[in-house]
């Protein structure tokens, strides 16, 4: 994977390997901002406040952030740039694979560091308004996800339905690793978490998916699956458990 895919920007990070020099002000006021949401609450915080605690005036908060909930989240904007450039190069890979692959990139933006990342995660938690902007930026998320995938599936009917709804299983499956990770403080391993969702994506879309139809052997001790490519695993799985049941 190339070196820009792990750009993400991720506040209090810095790279050990470059001498120390001056933050970037975009990261000076996105730090300033997340400080005072922590001491102060989100609501009770003010741009003022922010704009004081970084020592600049409101113009270059506006220049950054549109709003105090885009101080939040500095790190997406460059994420998704990140997921843009990666699956442009992607055109060898299986589709699947590759999306898969991208969304990996937001993960390693979250574990790269933990502390930053449970707290902004109970930060959403307690205030609606982050919450609803979190789901924004999920969104944009997908739609990248999905536009690579009907470049890859065509746009027919069938392409363009294949792509909405692989973009959106593997947001659902990363994000529910991702937030079972968060929800226990940033313990464990993050990337396994999310793989193991990953994998169930992968094997009900991808290349190798299979699952139709269940047979047994005249002495019930064998389950013989003849599978049809794309079959959804909910119905393989099905499939089994009624010969099974019959037995």
């Amino acid at each position: 994977m190339p070196e820009w895919a792990f750009r993400c920007y991720v506040p209090g990070m810095t790279d050990a390997r470059r001498p120390a020099k001056k933050a970037p002000m975009r990261e000076v006021l996105a730090e300033a901002a997340f400080q005072l949401f922590l001491e102060r609450g989100f609501e009770q915080t003010t741009v003022d406040d922010i704009v004081a605690r970084a020592g600049v005036g409101r113009r270059s908060f506006f220049r950054y952030f549109p709003s105090k909930e885009d101080a939040v989240f500095p790190d997406h904007e460059r994420c998704l740039a990140d997921m843009t450039a990666f699956l442009a190069e992607a055109v060898d890979l299986e589709p699947v694979e590759a999306v898969s692959d991208a969304a990996r990139l937001v993960l390693r933006m979250y574990s790269a560091n933990p502390v930053f990342s449970v707290q902004r995660y109970r930060l959403t938690r307690e205030v609606p308004g982050l919450r609803t902007y979190e789901l924004s930026v999920v969104r944009r998320y997908e739609q990248t996800l999905a536009g690579y995938l009907r470049g890859r599936y065509g746009e027919s009917d069938d392409g363009a339905l294949r792509a909405e709804v692989i973009a959106a299983s593997v947001v659902a499956a990363h994000n529910n690793g991702l937030r079972t990770w968060l929800r226990s403080g940033g313990e464990g391993d993050a990337e396994a978490a999310v793989d193991h969702a990953l994998g169930m994506v992968r094997r009900v879309w991808g290349s190798g998916a299979a699952g139709s139809a269940a047979t047994s052997s005249a002495d019930g001790d064998v389950v013989v699956m003849v599978a049809a490519k794309g079959a959804p695993m909910w119905r393989v799985v099905q499939q089994i458990e009624s010969v099974i049941g019959q037995d």
